[in-house]
């Protein structure tokens, strides 16, 4: 490793989590990272009046064209109401277009613009220099460590789904 950092706090798996002092170390180091992570793609959001709901929603349409209205509402978890207010500015600034679907006319079926594209492309490439800088330093193998680790962070409910998202199907 580049430069060493003391070592984390003791968090010994099987013992109750409950019972021992919170990880603040590690709540910290997360939260001081998603701050950073987060920082390079606001700046050039603030300059379309956007913020991070619309990266998010630019981010996954993009990611995955014809998205379902229903299925961004439960990748995002928001309410309707938030994600139609965000909806609406990406469409109205012609970042995302809301088609009919084929088989039901009922069902909004989105879509990333060349202009959306272009700006989620260039959001994804500011956080990838970010991600791969933290990584270079590393062994070859701290990649699939760090997807591991997010990938046990979230819900055991959610987690067969989201590796289908992220990685188009059920195996990592």
């Amino acid at each position: 490793m580049r430069d060493a950092i003391p070592a984390l706090k003791s968090h010994h798996p099987g013992k109750d989590i409950l019972a021992e002092t919170p990880a603040y170390d590690l709540i910290e180091l997360f939260f001081f990272a998603y701050r950073d992570f987060v920082s390079d793609p606001d700046r050039i959001l603030d300059e379309y009046g956007f913020g991070r709901a619309h990266h998010r929603v630019l981010h996954f349409v993009s990611r995955n064209p014809g998205l379902t209205i229903a299925e961004l509402l439960d990748i995002l978890r928001i309410t309707k109401q938030s994600l139609n207010r965000v909806l609406k500015e990406l469409i109205e600034k012609d970042f995302i277009e809301s088609r009919m679907g084929t088989s039901d006319r009922r069902q909004r079926l989105l879509f990333a613009t060349p202009q959306g594209r272009e700006l989620a492309l260039k959001l994804a490439k500011l956080q990838t220099r970010r991600i791969m800088r933290a990584l270079s330093g590393m062994e070859p193998e701290a990649k699939d460590a760090v997807s591991r680790y997010l990938l046990s962070l979230i819900d055991p409910n959610d987690s067969a789904h989201v590796k289908h998202l992220v990685f188009g199907s059920e195996e990592t």
